[in-house]
């Protein structure tokens, strides 16, 4: 029989999605960064390619990414609510950890496989944060999704792209919680 871990799963069962932009000083250290970082790297990786990069931004950096944002959005002829949505959670961020898909030429490990571990490397980021009792976020944006802003912001080049932003902080109090998915709907048995 394996061994159960009650307190993780109790953890998982009961963890919610909180707004990043309801999030607060203080944000972690360095060190605690770089220890929900350790956490959160033991994921699925095929091969041992770590077919993705991680970007620690604070401070100055989001004014830097909302106005790259911004000018994005403008040279796209943007109107006032692409621009607002552009901007929007690098205005508010504090801590982010920015989740760079970058697959790796392999005969052996399908690029769809190499982008799905940068995905377990952007829930495992938020599952590390909340364990060690921040609140933490899993956002994209429609700028994380266009090559040229991730290209200035991040330096994605090549088949690189932005996985995830996890935005990382003091967490609000506990709102209402979402609804979960009904199982029954979702979920079918395969027994023969």
């Amino acid at each position: 029989m394996p061994s159960r871990n009650d307190a993780a799963l109790a953890f998982l069962k009961a963890r919610r999605s909180r707004p990043a932009k309801l999030f607060s000083l203080p944000v972690p250290t360095r060190a605690e960064v770089e220890e929900i970082l350790t956490a959160a790297t033991r994921v699925p990786d095929h091969g041992k390619l770590e077919p993705w990069r991680l970007i620690v931004v604070q401070g100055a950096a989001f004014r830097r990414l909302a106005d790259l944002a911004e000018a994005r959005a403008l040279e796209l002829g943007g109107d006032v609510e692409k621009v607002a949505k552009g901007r929007g959670q690098y205005d508010l961020g504090k801590l982010a950890v920015v989740v760079i898909a970058s697959p790796k030429p392999s005969p052996k490990i399908p690029p769809a496989e190499q982008f799905m571990s940068a995905a377990a490397l952007c829930l495992g980021i938020v599952n590390a944060a909340e364990a060690a009792g921040w609140g933490a976020n899993w956002l994209t944006g429609w700028p994380a999704h266009d090559a040229t802003f991730a290209a200035r912001a991040f330096g994605c080049e090549g088949g690189e792209t932005v996985a995830g932003i996890v935005h990382i902080g003091t967490p609000a109090e506990d709102g209402p919680d979402r609804p979960r998915p009904d199982l029954s709907r979702i979920v079918t048995w395969v027994e023969t």
